[in-house]
């Protein structure tokens, strides 16, 4: 039976870091750290999670500011937006919400967000940074830095002489995430929807990552015994034993299953969703830190 790893737990300890870490900075330093999210157009998931983004920000005492833009921005106009924010020194952190309405190319938008206020880790300079072993200066994607931290927190700092497995190789998470893995001595398999016996690949792994949005596709005999199990999905699924109409969330293992043979498994929800929005915080922290010419907090 496996231990349920807390990511609600993990994330508040993250949290306490960065409000400790922002509080220090302005006493020493005189700066407050400063996060501007930009929302374009009025998609309800994209407004919740700006509104928990905003309201995390003030809780750990930054200065907060949101552009809330309206559907029809075109891009000349969001691009203004981010060389505006860009330029404002008060701002350490920039954040553009996901998905853009479908008339803007959002890739141009990421990339012309300074690589020091690239929050999200998805400025090819930070990526690139990530793919040479350079995490000291880099901003890293805050999903797979929320995931390495559950994972350091079940098997230690360095995993040396264990076999990890990540399911999925997009440029959001797998591929960022098997460079966490091996930055930290892992040995390192990156298996998709290609791999040939991917049931057989994952049985192998110390440490399984399931990063493909298909749900519960990852069953008990796919784990090794004792494996740590990191579940990223996020999947809305039917549940007609709610009633009708009504949904439940799972992730990408079928928990059921799995939870008796791993060592150590995240639930969905309160796994490595809290992590996420934990890990931009923190990020911010460490940009206002360099910016200022400090040692920034390590989380």
């Amino acid at each position: 039976m496996a231990s349920v790893i807390n990511g609600t737990e993990a994330a508040a300890a993250v949290i306490e870091k960065v409000k400790s870490s922002a509080q220090a900075l302005e006493a020493e330093a005189g700066v407050v750290t400063g996060l501007a999210v930009v929302i374009v157009g009025t998609d309800p998931a994209s407004q919740a999670y700006v509104g928990s983004k905003s309201k995390m920000a003030k809780d750990c005492g930054f200065k907060s500011v949101q552009h809330s833009l309206p559907e029809e921005t075109t891009q000349q106009e969001l691009l203004a937006l981010v060389a505006q924010l860009n330029a404002d020194t008060s701002i350490h952190g920039i954040l553009v919400q996901l998905p853009l309405p479908k008339h803007l190319d959002s890739e141009p938008v990421i990339q012309s967000i300074l690589p020091e206020k690239d929050v999200d880790g998805l400025h090819v300079v930070n990526a690139g940074k990530l793919a040479t072993g350079d995490i000291d200066t880099g901003l890293i994607s805050c999903t797979p830095a929320g995931a390495l931290i559950l994972v350091r927190n079940v098997r230690g700092e360095d995993l040396s002489g264990l076999s990890a497995v990540v399911i999925g190789r997009s440029n959001l998470f797998g591929k960022p995430m098997g460079q966490l893995l091996l930055s930290r001595n892992a040995t390192v398999t990156m298996a998709h929807s290609r791999t040939k016996d991917l049931a057989k690949v994952c049985a192998g792994a110390d440490i399984l990552v399931a990063a493909v949005g298909r749900p519960e596709m990852v069953k008990g005999d796919w784990v090794k015994p004792g494996a740590t199990v990191i579940d990223v999905g996020i999947n809305r699924v039917a549940a007609p034993e709610k009633g009708e109409g009504k949904h439940k969330l799972v992730g990408d293992c079928d928990f059921a299953s799995c939870e008796p043979v791993a060592g150590a498994i995240t639930p969905v929800p309160k796994g490595v969703g809290p992590m996420t929005i934990a890990m931009l915080m923190a990020n911010t922290v460490i940009a206002a830190y360099r910016k200022a010419g400090k040692t920034a907090p390590k989380f």
